[in-house]
């Protein structure tokens, strides 16, 4: 009887133990809204705001939101948000990705969807379809998808087009996972393409592997596009007529466990015993570079979760400034980050679910959390300067700004899978958290057991 006392005092002390966690990692979180920017609504007055979208002069933050169902996607949107509200909402794909606001005022947004019925070639229907939309902000009765370019892929899941850019009326230039190549569509028509496996060691079928997960593509001049191969460690420059003309992070004998992602991403398909694997201490698993100008380059380094400015010294590029916390929170897989204008830089912390506005010194001077209806963002630019090719970088200056690597082994990697599983997990539930709720979890079965076993 004594033991199955023990048990029940076991299993009591574990639930208040697991319970007061929670309760004061959710009073003493950081406020995600600063400057007046908190949102967790829908959108305020629709029609005086999309109106309003149209004027050249428009100003906010632009945000494309991977969504928040199950693997991140579904509840995906586009949002703008203004005087900390959402002014417009946009939610009819399962994810959105890269967003830009055109000169006319619509929004070019990277797009997945599921569900076609027609178009599936080679695959069966109901399919997957990934590309990009114009949608119109200011439509009658609210935003509307005027258009979409798209394709079929295989899966919904690493096969989307996270990136594209407008490079002239009627032409633009896309990032595509499925085939693991870039492109220029002109007209609907694809005019011009490079395909990574002139590169890398390529599968038999690329659309079977998540292979090199390219992520995103930006024109640096009329000719030559940054590329971001994420699951490489490796930005490429690549030249119309030539092909790969840089390679930052180059393989310098790194080891290759780095881009294996466990067996399921580089793989040393033609048995000569290497893979090209950038230095994940540069940059691990990257998305959104821009290129600030010739030696410079901003980087949202996800894996490593900070945001890094490299710079090229020699014919190497090392991080002169980095970002790993900010408003008393480390960042958590960022996912972009954009210079902008008056020098500071526009985060977008993904796993946090926020985005803010950071001054070179650390300093947040604006920042909101996202909405619960599309909780998992991936990329945002601040309107109407956007993202572009060209923009300050900041002075070299020892290590930058940064705080000590808070990672624990095994602890940091479960609680990455547990955010991808399960979206809604708070931004402030930490591996200390789940330190704790697993002992919990632990005490509860331990206690059960033994009341189960010697109750009378």
């Amino acid at each position: 009887m004594e033991r199955a006392r023990r048990g029940v005092a076991l299993v009591a002390v574990s639930l208040l133990l697991f319970s007061s966690t929670l309760v004061v990692g959710a009073v003493t979180a950081p406020d995600l809204g600063v400057g007046g920017e908190r949102i967790d609504a829908g959108p305020a007055d629709a029609n005086a705001s999309a109106n309003a979208i149209g004027s050249a002069n428009v100003t906010g933050t632009l945000v494309g939101s991977h969504g928040g169902g199950p693997g991140w996607h579904g509840k995906g949107s586009v949002y703008l948000i203004r005087d900390g509200a959402i002014a417009w909402q946009e939610g009819s794909a399962d994810s959105y990705f890269d967003v830009t606001r055109l000169p006319n005022g619509t929004v070019m947004a990277g797009f997945m969807h599921s569900g076609y019925e027609t178009g599936c070639a080679p695959y069966d229907a109901p399919c997957t379809k990934t590309g990009f939309r114009i949608i119109d902000p200011h439509a009658a009765g609210g935003p509307t998808v005027l258009s979409e370019y798209a394709f079929p892929v295989r899966t919904g899941k690493n096969s989307e087009t996270h990136d594209v850019e407008r490079l002239e009326p009627g032409v633009f230039l896309l990032s595509d996972m499925e085939h693991e190549r870039i492109f220029v569509l002109e007209d609907g028509e694809i005019t011009w393409q490079w395909n990574a496996s002139r590169f890398y060691d390529a599968p038999p079928d690329a659309t079977r592997h998540d292979w090199l997960h390219i992520n995103d593509v930006d024109a640096i001049s009329d000719t030559r596009y940054l590329v971001s191969v994420r699951n490489s460690n490796q930005l490429l420059v690549v030249e119309r007529g030539e092909g790969v003309v840089e390679v930052v992070n180059e393989d310098r004998g790194t080891d290759d466990e780095a881009c294996r992602g466990g067996g399921k991403q580089l793989l040393d398909f033609d048995d000569d015993g290497e893979v090209r694997c950038g230095d994940p201490g540069v940059m691990d698993h990257q998305h959104n570079p821009q290129w600030l100008g010739p030696g410079a380059i901003l980087v949202a380094d996800s894996g490593n979760d900070r945001v890094v400015e490299l710079h090229k010294r020699g014919d190497r590029w090392v991080p002169v400034w980095s970002l790993e916390s900010a408003g008393g929170m480390d960042l958590d897989w960022p996912r972009d980050a954009d210079r902008l204008d008056n020098g500071n830089t526009l985060v977008t912390d993904t796993l946090n679910k926020r985005v803010f506005e950071v001054t070179q010194n650390g300093t947040v001077v604006w920042s909101t959390g996202t909405p619960s209806n599309s909780p998992i963002p991936y990329e945002a630019e601040r309107l109407p300067e956007g993202e572009r090719a060209g923009a300050t970088a900041y002075e070299a200056s020892g290590d930058g700004v940064h705080t000590v690597d808070n990672d624990i082994p095994g602890l940091s990697l479960a609680l990455l899978g547990l955010r991808a599983v399960v979206p809604q997990t708070p931004f402030w539930f930490v591996e200390t958290h789940l330190a704790v709720s697993l002992a919990s979890l632990v005490g509860v079965v331990v206690g059960g057991v033994d009341w189960f076993r010697h109750r009378r």
